[in-house]
């Protein structure tokens, strides 16, 4: 399955918890109740998650295999507390949207 597929499949997975697929800068994103983003895709395939550096959800995501801090602009300025995760952990995706919806803004 391509990655947006894939994308869409969680934003169907987690449609009962009130997460609506949107758009964001362009890019497909999942939005809260509130309408605030916690994940987004990105044009390489892979998915960001924004789980708040320190907690042991953002441990373990960057211990997946090819996952890094999120550089938005490729120039080495990473957002600390959201996590890149590429395709190659789709099977991961779903556990990482919902522990990023749980975490407070």
């Amino acid at each position: 399955m391509a990655a947006e597929e894939d994308f869409k499949q969680v934003g169907d997975e987690l449609a009962d918890l009130g997460v609506r697929v949107s758009r964001m800068m362009g890019r497909p994103a999942l939005k809260d109740r509130a309408g605030k983003v916690f994940a987004s895709l990105q044009r390489d395939g892979a998915m960001v998650f924004r789980l708040v550096r320190d907690t042991p959800e953002h441990a373990a995501a960057l211990d997946l295999p090819g996952a890094s801090l999120f550089d938005p602009m490729g120039q080495g300025k990473v957002v600390k507390d959201w996590v890149a995760v590429p395709h190659s952990s789709v099977d991961r995706w779903t556990d990482l949207a919902e522990a990023a919806l749980s975490r407070p803004r």
